[in-house]
C-alpha cells in the first residue's frame, strides 16, 4: 500500500491516491481537474479502479465521472446523496474490499447530510481513515453550507461524527480533504494530515464538554464563503459534464473583445500587479495568476457573464483554465491576441503606494478574522467578497489594501467599474506598514 496526497494549494484541499498494491488505485474526493491525480498513477503505472467522494462538495467539483467515463472507475459515494448519474450508492457499515485492503464506510454527518467517512483495514486493523469535510486538523468543517437554518442542527450532528471518529485506535491515521487555506475548515486548519490520537489531544473543538458547547465554538468561528458553493454541491450532484479534451483559450483581435464588452463579457486580467497598474482594460476584473486564482474568478465574477482573459505571454492558458473548470466556470470564451500590447481601447492605470506613504483614508479587504487579527488603527473594513455588492462603502477612500497586494488590486479594478477613481494600491500589507512606520497595529478580536 502506498497513498499519495495530491494538495491543492489554492482551494486548501487534498485528494488522495491509494496504490493497493495490485496495480489498481483508488482516488478519494478526486477534483474536475485530473491532472495531478493522473499524474501520480501514471508514474506508478496504476489503473484508476475506484473513485471515491465523501460527500457532494460545494468547492469544487468532483472528477470521479470524468474518472467512470474515462478510466472505468466505479465510483463509490453515499446512496443518501441521491446522485443522477451511475455510482455504487453506499451506506453505514458497507465494505469495498479493494483486493487484500478493505474500505469500511462510516456515516458521519455534520458537513454535509449525507457525509461519509471511509475507513482504511487492513486484515481488522485500521490504517487510516479518510475524513473528508468532518473531521479536520486541528479543526472540523463549516456546518452552514446548506443554510443557516440548518447550521445549528448540522453541527450537533458534527459533534456525533467527531466523537464516533475519536473511539477508533489512537494510531488511525487521519486523511482530511479539507485542510489549510480552505473556506470549508471552521476554524481554518493548519496542517492537512494527523492521527486520532494527536487529534484527541490537540484539536481544540474535541475538548468541548458537550454538544451545545461544540456548536457554538463551531458556529462562532465560521467566516464567509465564496458564492460558487451555493450551486456547486447540485452540479455535483447532477454530475460534472465530462471534458473532452485539454480547454483551448481562442485568440481575439482587440475589436472583437471591444464588440463583446459592449455586449456584456468581462475581461479578467490574470497579470501580476506590476503589470496591471501600468495599464489595464479600463472596467476589466484584476484577478492576478496564483493558487487562489479559482477562489476569486468564482466569487467576484459573474457566472454567467462570457469572460476574455489578459495575460502575458509567460503564462500557461491551461495555468487559467483548468482551476475555472474546477469550481464550475465554463464561460471563458477567449483571450486579448496579443495582451495588452494589442489593445487600442481605453486604459486604466494604478499607483502603488509604499507603507511608509500611506496618506490617505485605507480600505482593508481581508477576511475578517484576518482584520481582527491586526489592522491599521484608522482602515476601513470591507472584505473583497462583499465588495461587488456593496461598492458604495468605500466612498472616500482613496488606498485600498490587503495582505499582500493581489487582492487589493483586484478591489481597485472592482472599484473602479463602480465609478471609483484615483485610487492607489498599498504595496505589502499591514506588517509592512507597522515596519516602515513604527507605529502599532490594532486588534479587535
Amino acid at each position: 500500500m502506498h497513498l499519495v496526497p495530491l494538495i491543492d494549494e489554492g482551494l486548501g484541499n487534498s485528494a488522495y491516491l491509494l496504490d493497493v498494491g495490485d496495480g489498481r488505485a483508488l482516488a478519494v474526493d478526486a477534483p474536475r481537474d485530473l491532472r495531478a491525480v493522473r499524474a501520480a498513477a501514471e508514474r506508478r503505472e496504476l489503473t484508476i479502479a475506484w473513485a471515491a467522494d465523501t460527500h457532494l462538495h460545494a468547492d469544487f467539483l468532483s472528477g470521479a465521472v470524468q474518472l467512470a467515463a474515462t478510466d472505468g472507475a466505479q465510483i463509490l459515494a453515499s446512496a443518501a446523496g441521491m446522485r443522477a448519474f451511475d455510482h455504487r450508492g453506499l451506506g453505514d457499515g458497507d465494505e469495498i474490499d479493494l483486493g487484500g485492503l478493505t474500505l469500511r464506510v462510516l456515516a458521519t454527518p455534520g458537513h454535509t447530510d449525507e457525509h461519509l467517512s471511509f475507513l482504511l483495514l487492513d486484515g481488522t486493523v485500521p490504517v487510516g481513515v479518510f475524513t473528508g469535510g468532518s473531521l479536520i486538523v486541528g479543526s472540523a468543517a463549516r456546518t452552514d453550507l446548506l443554510g443557516d437554518d440548518r447550521a445549528m442542527e448540522l453541527a450537533h450532528a458534527q459533534y456525533a461524527s467527531l466523537r464516533r471518529l475519536t473511539e477508533l485506535p489512537d494510531h488511525t491515521r487521519v486523511w482530511p480533504t479539507h485542510g489549510a487555506g480552505s473556506f470549508c475548515s471552521a476554524p481554518p486548519g493548519t496542517a492537512r494530515a494527523s492521527t486520532i490520537g494527536a487529534e484527541k489531544t490537540g484539536n481544540p473543538l474535541l475538548n468541548a464538554r458537550d454538544a451545545d458547547t461544540f456548536a457554538r465554538h463551531l458556529l462562532d468561528s465560521l467566516g464567509t464563503y465564496p458564492a460558487y458553493f451555493r450551486w456547486l454541491a447540485e452540479v455535483n450532484r447532477q454530475g460534472p459534464a465530462i471534458v473532452s479534451g485539454p480547454p483551448v483559450l481562442p485568440a481575439l483581435a482587440a475589436d472583437q473583445v471591444k464588440r463583446l464588452l459592449a455586449d456584456g463579457a468581462i475581461a479578467v486580467d490574470v497579470r501580476p500587479v506590476a503589470d496591471v497598474v501600468t495599464g489595464h482594460i479600463a472596467g476589466a476584473v484584476a484577478i492576478p495568476l496564483r493558487a487562489q486564482f479559482a477562489t476569486w474568478l468564482g466569487w467576484l465574477v459573474d457566472r454567467d457573464a462570457p469572460v476574455i482573459i489578459v495575460r502575458n505571454a509567460d503564462q500557461d492558458p491551461a495555468d487559467i483554465l483548468w482551476p475555472a473548470l474546477n469550481i464550475g466556470v465554463e464561460h471563458i470564451i477567449g483571450e486579448l491576441d496579443g495582451g495588452m500590447t494589442a489593445w487600442t481601447g481605453p486604459v486604466s492605470t494604478t499607483r502603488l503606494v509604499t507603507p511608509d506613504r500611506v496618506d490617505g483614508p485605507v480600505l482593508d479587504i481581508r477576511q475578517a478574522g484576518e482584520y481582527a487579527a491586526g489592522h491599521l488603527p484608522a482602515a476601513t473594513h470591507l472584505e473583497l467578497g462583499d465588495l461587488p455588492t456593496d461598492p458604495a462603502a468605500a466612498a472616500g477612500i482613496e488606498i485600498v489594501m490587503c495582505g499582500h497586494g493581489e487582492r487589493a488590486m483586484t478591489a481597485v479594478t472592482l472599484l473602479e467599474r463602480a465609478g471609483h477613481h484615483d485610487l492607489g494600491v498599498l504595496v505589502g500589507g499591514p506588517a509592512d506598514w507597522a515596519a516602515a512606520t513604527g507605529n502599532p497595529l490594532r486588534e479587535s478580536r
